[in-house]
């Protein structure tokens, strides 16, 4: 977390102590999928600095071990578990080994982070990428949602905080279509109907389903895309200062610490100058 994101929940609440203590996540579970890198690395750290209990999943081991001795040398509490999330069967046992990490018994946070963005002209595209998109952006979130939502369920009625949180991280492509964006398209306009229909079904036992959709961020998403499309997509954000990975984080902490009456359900982030 910020000093200046701290400075400005306690100026929005009128500061004092009370404050930062009701916007603590002590006791909590929070689980972040594709935390070895990006915005999931940066929102494990900041849900560990405000006080919960992370779980990290992503593929690679080595990136995991060394996010979770950080968070720990800074004082905070992580576990990591490296799955490829595409693996229905590991994913389910993943969130459930999650659930019992820490005693609790419960998932009060799951934050669906891990995706890919390949872009380029459907003409010329590979179906094996369309396919990625596809397991990766969506069934892998279905998956650790479905398998999640038992705990997140009973940390909303047992929990401390007596609510729970579902992050989904969209992007603003899920909002608008674009040349060349084709199939992350549809996977992200996926996940936000997906993420409404939930909100609906939930809203009255205190899960809050939440949808955060960035715009232009500087992660590695962007590594993965052919060096044409890389440089098209240099010039069009040419002049542009992009989100850092912390910024979400941020925001995703922000969603996640409100009153219990209070569900952030939609959050668009973009850069100041990203026009579109």
């Amino acid at each position: 977390m910020t000093d200046e994101s701290t400075a400005r929940d306690a100026s929005a609440a009128g500061g004092g102590a009370s404050t930062g203590a009701a916007r603590r996540l002590d006791g909590t579970t929070a689980v972040v999928t594709g935390a070895s890198s990006g915005i999931g690395d940066a929102t494990a750290r900041a849900l560990a600095a405000r006080g919960a209990s992370v779980v990290a999943i992503a593929r690679r081991a080595d990136r995991l071990d060394a996010l979770v001795k950080e968070i720990a040398a800074d004082g905070g509490t992580a576990l990591a578990l490296p799955v490829d999330v595409t693996d229905a069967d590991r994913l389910r046992e993943a969130v459930d080994t999650a659930a019992g990490a820490f005693g609790h018994d419960r998932i009060d946070i799951l934050v669906n982070n891990a995706g890919i963005m390949l872009l380029g002209p459907a003409a010329t595209a590979s179906l094996e990428d369309w396919r990625h998109m596809v397991d990766l952006n969506l069934t892998a979130l279905l998956t650790a949602t479905h398998a999640a939502l038992p705990h997140l369920l009973r940390a909303a009625e047992t929990g401390p905080r007596q609510v729970a949180d579902l992050v989904n991280v969209s992007s603003i492509a899920g909002r608008v279509a674009r040349l060349g964006s084709n199939v992350y398209n549809a996977t992200k306009f996926g996940v936000g109907a997906f993420s409404e229909s939930l909100r609906q079904e939930f809203a009255r036992r205190h899960l809050r389903v939440a949808l955060i959709e960035p715009g232009a961020v500087d992660t590695e998403l962007r590594d993965h895309l052919r060096p044409e499309i890389q440089e098209a997509q240099a010039q069009r954000f040419a002049g542009v200062k992009v989100l850092e990975a912390r910024d979400i984080a941020d925001a995703i902490e922000y969603m996640v610490t409100r009153p219990r009456h209070v569900a952030i359900n939609e959050l668009m982030v973009r850069p100041t100058a990203q026009e579109a």
